[in-house]
């Protein structure tokens, strides 16, 4: 599914149309992203947790050359699933 199939789901399963759908969704996505940037955790209850995590320096080899490059320290998004959500992805 991609973000064009998931606008349409929403508007039609609340009512709403594709542009309100859309909106609705950019928003989220925006609160999300910007809880994220200030450090915070973004939970929804049910579905999962957003967090963000410290990966640090490190090294890397380059795959055509083999020469080791230097890997900064960066800051990562990641996604738990919460057991509502496992519990569906796992339903028979």
């Amino acid at each position: 599914m991609n973000k064009g199939e998931l606008v349409a789901a929403v508007a039609d399963k609340v009512g709403l149309s594709r542009g309100q759908a859309g909106e609705a969704i950019d928003a989220a996505i925006e609160a999300i992203t910007g809880a994220l940037k200030k450090g915070d955790e973004v939970k929804i209850v049910g579905f999962g947790t957003f967090v963000v995590t410290n990966r640090a320096a490190g090294e890397a080899r380059n795959p055509r050359t083999g020469e080791k490059v230097k890997v900064p320290a960066s800051k990562t998004p990641k996604f738990r699933a919460g057991a509502g959500l496992k519990d569906a992805v796992n339903a028979k």
